[in-house]
């Protein structure tokens, strides 16, 4: 995840370069989450059957080579192509990660496990756009892309030299496990898939016209990673700790408390006038996903035990996807047709509307 948010805040910049409009700004940030959500229920789904670390290796060695394309790519149709294979990629990476945890999570700990996965996870993420900024200021878009791939092809290595393959909980028990459909029937699925859907929607505009925004108030590329950092880097550190909570309170509360966050911040995102405010209002951000995320994650390792923990994992990324993919689509649209302001007002919008439904399935649990 080091290497993957190393693009974090060149994507905008680099696609701006190439000629690319708001819409098609929001078609190359969908591509990577379109074929990633086509493939991640049904890459998790046999992963149940079949084993999770053969998924694992192969995707992060397509990760490390497909890095280079970003170099390769010349038009904007290019860089469409290398994000569309860079989401498939990642289908055969994340939640078949998460799948390992949370089939190792002990009993009643499933929040805390959870939580730890997703520091390590949006660490990586959070000091990639740091790096890719100082390589970019120092160096060039060039060198930040190469070292992305770098950093995959070492991600490879350490997977295929010290990963074992899981036992899994499906072959020790003699119950047979619900299909992939009967998951529809989850009240908590439906919640979840909702809840994370418009999270990520919201979220998926944010990151993608925040650079843009940061751009437009004179801050550099360093500047605007080091902001995408820290706001990921404090929501990762503080999942050491809510994911503990999460194992003592009630876990719908912290998703519903977390995602009104959520929604609150990004909305404020236009009134900001410099970096410190920026950067402040980051900060007050990354509290929500802390409370929310390892919540939703535990509630989702719950799931899991019944339906299978591929499957379960699948379908949630997958909304996570769809979400990533609609945000800065729509996003592209709204900024091409209106301003980016009304972008980020859009994202808070439907971030509220998911909790709204969230707090619907899920009132009988």
């Amino acid at each position: 995840m080091l290497g993957v948010g190393i693009i974090a805040p060149l994507l905008p910049l680099y696609a701006e370069s190439l000629g690319a409009s708001g819409i098609w700004l929001g078609v190359i940030f969908a591509a990577f989450s379109i074929s990633r959500a086509l493939l991640m229920p049904i890459v998790g789904h046999i992963s149940d059957r079949k084993g999770r670390r053969i998924f694992i290796c192969l995707g992060l060695f397509v990760y490390a080579a497909i890095s280079l394309g970003y170099i390769w790519a010349s038009r904007v149709s290019e860089l469409t192509l290398v994000r569309l294979m860079h989401g498939a990629a990642s289908a055969m990476i994340v939640p078949i990660a998460q799948a390992y945890i949370g089939e190792l999570s002990p009993e009643g700990e499933e929040g805390t496990w959870m939580g730890y996965f997703n520091a390590a996870f949006l660490t990586g993420y959070g000091f990639g756009p740091l790096l890719g900024g100082v390589l970019t200021d120092y160096f060039s878009m060039e060198a930040a892309f190469s070292t992305m791939g770098g950093l995959n092809l070492l991600a490879f290595l350490l997977v295929f030299s010290l990963l074992p393959e899981v036992r899994h909980q499906e072959k020790r028990s003699e119950k047979p496990k619900p299909s992939l459909l009967k998951m529809k029937e989850s009240g908590v699925i439906k919640g979840l898939v909702s809840f994370r859907l418009m999270y990520d929607l919201g979220m998926g505009a944010f990151m993608a016209f925040l650079p843009l925004f940061g751009a437009g108030l004179g801050l550099s590329p360093a500047r605007i990673g080091a902001v995408l950092a820290i706001y990921l880097l404090l929501m990762s550190t503080s999942q050491l700790f809510s994911g503990r909570i999460a194992d003592v309170f009630n876990r719908k509360r912290l998703v519903i408390l977390g995602s009104l966050v959520g929604p609150t911040f990004i909305a404020l995102v236009p009134t900001m006038q410099h970096f410190w405010q920026l950067l402040a209002l980051c900060i007050f951000g990354a509290i929500g996903g802390a409370l929310s995320l390892p919540a939703a994650s535990a509630l989702t390792v719950d799931e899991g035990k019944k339906y299978g923990m591929g499957s379960a994992m699948g379908i949630l990324n997958m909304a996570q996807s769809i979400g990533m993919a609609m945000g800065p689509l729509i996003g592209g649209l709204i900024a091409d047709l209106m301003n980016i302001n009304s972008v980020f007002y859009f994202g808070a919008g439907v971030g509220l509307f998911g909790t709204g439904l969230f707090i619907w399935f899920t009132r009988r649990l």
